[in-house]
C-alpha cells in the first residue's frame, strides 16, 4: 500500500512533465516567419504605412512568429507583376491593380466601371464584401486577403482641357486602368501604358498628354509639374487587392493561419485603405492652391455626355463575364446592392 501511495506523485510528476514538453513542442511548431511585403508606390505614400501597421498587428498577434518587412518602389518585380509575385511568392503578400492586366481578372472589372461607384470609404467595403465570393475562383492563383478602392479618379491633362468625351480623341492617354484604356478606344484616343509611378515621366517626354488620376496623387508623384488642367468630377475608381502566397499560408500552423484570416477581412480592408481616401480627397484643396493650375467644373449636360458615352463599357464587361461562365446579372445586382447598403453608389 505505502509503494503504490509512493508511485503516485512520480506518475503525476512524469504526466506534467510529458504535458510541459507536448506544449512546447507545439510552440515549436510555429515557426518564425519573415514576410515579404511588396508594392511599386514610394516608401511616402499612405500604403505604406497602412502595411506597416498590418504586418505590426500580426506581429502582435502572433506572438512575434510572423514577422515583416515592406518593400516599395518595386524593389522584388514591376507593378504589373505583382499578383504573379504572390502566386509565384516572389513575395509573401503583394498591392495588386487587376486592371493593369486587361482581360485576366473580368468579374473584379465590374468596380472599373465609371459612374458606378460614388464614395471611396463605403466602397472600400462593399467591393471588398462583393468580391469574396468570386476571388477563390477569379485569383484562385493566391491566398486572397482583401480589395479596396481608390478616392474617384477626374481627368488631369496638359495641354488643353478635357471638358466633354470628343474632347479625347486624337489625344495620348494614360488609363488608370483596363476599362479606362477601352474607354480611352471608344472616344478615339491612344492608350499609353505606364504604372502610376511612370506617369509623370511619360507626360514630361509627350508620349501621354491626359491621365486619370486620384487628387493626392497628382502632388505625390509629381504630376502637377507636367500637367495644368484639372476637371473638378469624380469619373471612376480603381479596384486594387491585397493577396498572399498560398505556399506561405499553407506552410503556417493553424493557429498562424488565424492570425492571418483574422487580418484578412472586409474590416481590414477599411482600416488599410481609409487614411489613403483620405489623403487622396485632400489632394483636390492642395492642387487648387498651387499657381499655374486650372481646377475647373463641368456642366449636368456635360456630365450626362460621359455618362452616355461610357454606356458600352458595362455591356463588354457583361460580354466577358458572360465568355468567363460568370452569371454578370446576378454579379451587378449583387454589386449595386452592397453599394447602396454602404451608401457608396455614385
Amino acid at each position: 500500500m505505502s509503494a503504490h501511495r509512493a508511485k503516485r506523485p512520480i506518475t503525476l510528476i512524469a504526466a506534467a512533465a510529458a504535458l510541459s514538453v507536448a506544449a512546447s513542442a507545439a510552440l515549436a511548431q510555429d515557426k518564425t516567419f519573415e514576410l515579404k511585403l511588396s508594392h511599386w508606390v514610394p516608401p511616402t505614400h499612405p500604403l505604406q504605412k497602412a502595411m506597416e501597421e498590418w504586418g505590426a498587428s500580426i506581429e502582435k498577434a502572433s506572438n512575434g512568429t510572423i514577422k515583416s518587412k515592406v518593400f516599395p518602389s518595386q524593389q522584388l518585380g514591376k507593378a504589373f507583376d505583382h499578383y504573379d509575385m504572390a502566386r509565384d511568392g516572389i513575395a509573401d503578400l503583394t498591392y495588386v491593380n487587376p486592371g493593369y492586366q486587361p482581360g485576366r481578372f473580368p468579374i473584379i472589372s465590374a468596380g472599373e466601371l465609371p459612374f458606378l461607384v460614388g464614395d471611396a470609404k463605403g466602397g472600400i467595403r462593399a467591393i471588398d464584401a462583393w468580391y469574396r465570393k468570386y476571388a477563390p475562383s477569379e485569383m484562385k492563383d493566391v491566398k486572397y486577403c482583401f480589395s479596396f478602392i481608390l478616392d474617384p479618379l477626374t481627368w488631369h491633362s496638359s495641354k488643353k482641357k478635357i471638358v466633354v468625351p470628343a474632347d479625347i480623341k486624337g489625344m495620348k492617354v494614360r488609363p488608370s486602368q483596363a476599362t479606362v484604356a477601352a474607354w480611352v478606344t471608344l472616344l478615339g484616343g491612344t492608350n499609353v501604358q505606364a504604372s502610376a509611378t511612370e506617369v509623370r515621366d511619360v507626360m514630361e517626354k509627350g508620349v501621354a498628354e491626359a491621365v486619370t488620376f486620384p487628387w493626392g496623387s497628382v502632388p505625390l508623384l509629381g504630376v502637377d509639374k507636367v500637367t495644368k488642367y484639372h476637371m473638378d468630377a469624380p469619373l471612376h475608381t480603381v479596384t486594387f487587392q491585397w493577396l498572399m502566397s498560398p505556399r506561405t499560408y499553407a506552410a503556417m500552423s493553424a493557429a498562424q493561419k488565424k492570425v492571418i484570416d483574422d487580418h484578412c477581412t472586409t474590416e481590414w480592408a477599411g482600416k488599410f485603405a481609409d487614411p489613403w481616401a483620405d489623403f487622396e480627397h485632400a489632394g483636390l484643396a492642395k492642387v487648387k492652391a498651387e499657381p499655374g493650375h486650372e481646377v475647373y467644373t463641368i456642366t449636368d449636360a456635360q456630365l450626362d455626355e460621359w455618362k452616355k458615352s461610357a454606356e458600352p463599357l458595362e455591356k463588354q464587361w457583361t460580354d466577358n463575364v458572360r465568355k468567363a461562365g460568370g452569371d454578370p446579372d446576378a454579379i451587378m445586382k449583387e454589386l449595386k446592392q452592397l453599394l447602396a447598403q454602404y451608401k457608396a453608389a455614385y
